[in-house]
């Protein structure tokens, strides 16, 4: 699959959990849902890859939680890889069990305070405080009941399970820069939001990089300033050029 073929699928796939949950969720606080969601795929497969060695014949999404073998290398994870998810934490078990779990927002908040408290004394700490912060799951932004909530989490659970692009390290694309861009470009200016506030975008960051690029033999990375493009906690957005 080409670039603009993975870039398009993933902009239908968004917009296919959007028509899931038109009317219910608006479309600046929908964006956190599904980052969020793709992130926390993101890190639940990037887990698996690490703690199995790359060994797809070890399943370790079918592993016990007490599995002594889990218990034993959860030290060094953390200190290794900043974080640490238990099968049952994974995104492929939580989304497989969606559409029948009566608690799967309370289940996955539990879930993501588990994962920044699991760092909790180690270095990485500060980095995973509030990772999940802007994923409420049990906002009444998303239902008014609890079954509401989670049919809507569910729906954007399973949406995001069904995306396809032969693992996020094989892909050709930055989902997430490429999910942020088009959730920004189709729903800040209906959200009222500014868009020279809360999006620049990429032919003008493209642009910016170029003209502070003008004379120098080599540039590794650009920065914006946060209050360009605004991601969580400041954090600044690189551009890489080769």
């Amino acid at each position: 699959m080409t670039s603009n073929e993975q870039r398009a699928a993933l902009q239908r796939k968004i917009w296919d959990i959007a028509n899931d949950v038109r009317g219910a969720v608006d479309g600046w606080d929908f964006k956190q849902y599904v980052l969020g969601t793709l992130f926390y795929r993101f890190i639940s497969e990037n887990f698996i890859d690490y703690i199995t060695g790359g060994d797809a014949s070890v399943n370790y999404a079918a592993m016990a939680d007490s599995d002594p073998n889990i218990a034993a290398a959860k030290d060094d994870a953390i200190k290794t890889k900043g974080y640490f998810i238990y099968p049952s934490q994974l995104f492929v078990n939580v989304a497989a069990n969606a559409n029948t779990n009566e608690s799967l927002n309370t289940d996955l908040a539990n879930i993501f305070a588990a994962i920044e408290a699991y760092a909790n004394g180690y270095p990485s700490e500060r980095d995973i405080k509030g990772l999940f912060a802007d994923f409420d799951t049990t906002s009444n932004r998303l239902g008014n009941t609890v079954k509401d909530k989670n049919d809507r989490l569910s729906k954007v659970l399973k949406r995001v399970a069904e995306l396809d692009f032969g693992g996020f390290d094989a892909s050709h694309i930055d989902l997430f820069g490429d999910a942020y861009e088009f959730l920004i470009s189709n729903y800040a200016a209906n959200a009222g939001k500014s868009g020279g506030e809360f999006f620049t975008p990429q032919h003008v960051s493209k642009l910016i990089a170029q003209l502070a690029m003008h004379k120098q033999t080599s540039v590794n990375e650009i920065y914006e300033v946060p209050s360009v493009f605004r991601l969580p906690k400041g954090k600044f957005h690189a551009i890489s050029f080769s």
